[in-house]
């Protein structure tokens, strides 16, 4: 769910109602911020009033870079959506290549934000070699990925493997078989 607050959008990323034993019941929570991505905690009194919000997610394509702005393509009208950096995030640039199929948080028509897959898939260009006998629990070295993106894993890989990677924590998952 997603709220207004103060003109801020934030997404309710955890919630816990508390009745105490003393005093009225409250709702603990945890908030996301949907354009900045900050998460703060805040704490509601028993039937306080928020305003909910719609964000309506639609599917949209990366195409191409020009200059700051990121162009996708909308996947159901297939018009050109133009963002900035910021409003991507840097943390999720490091994993967007062309043509990739991400969700556009929308209100009103808008887009708000790009949510990219939490999989990703990619190719190491860069890495130390490996030496025969590197098992999976041997260690980790770094690995620049296609996108620059640099990921610990395991000292086996080598360049022109391709990965899946968990871009939400920067974490290897497995070898890709193509």
């Amino acid at each position: 769910m997603t709220i207004d607050s103060d003109g801020t959008l934030l997404q309710i990323v955890y919630f816990q109602h508390v009745k105490p034993g003393k005093g009225g019941a409250f709702v603990r929570t945890k908030l996301k911020n949907v354009l900045s991505g900050a998460v703060v905690e805040r704490t509601f009194r028993a039937g306080e009033k928020v305003t909910e919000v719609r964000l309506i997610r639609r599917p949209i394509q990366y195409s191409y870079t020009d200059g700051d702005l990121y162009y996708f393509m909308d996947m159901e009208t297939y018009e050109s959506i133009p963002l900035s950096r910021d409003t991507i995030g840097a943390d999720q640039l490091k994993y967007l290549q062309e043509n990739m199929e991400c969700e556009g948080l929308t209100r009103e028509g808008a887009v708000l934000t790009v949510e990219l897959p939490q999989f990703v898939e990619l190719e190491v260009v860069e890495t130390d070699p490996g030496l025969r006998g590197d098992t999976a629990q041997g260690g980790t070295k770094p690995a620049k990925l296609a996108t620059g993106a640099v990921v610990q894993v395991p000292l086996f890989i080598e360049q022109g493997d391709v990965l899946k990677v968990d871009r939400t924590v920067d974490k290897y998952l497995e070898r890709v078989n193509r």
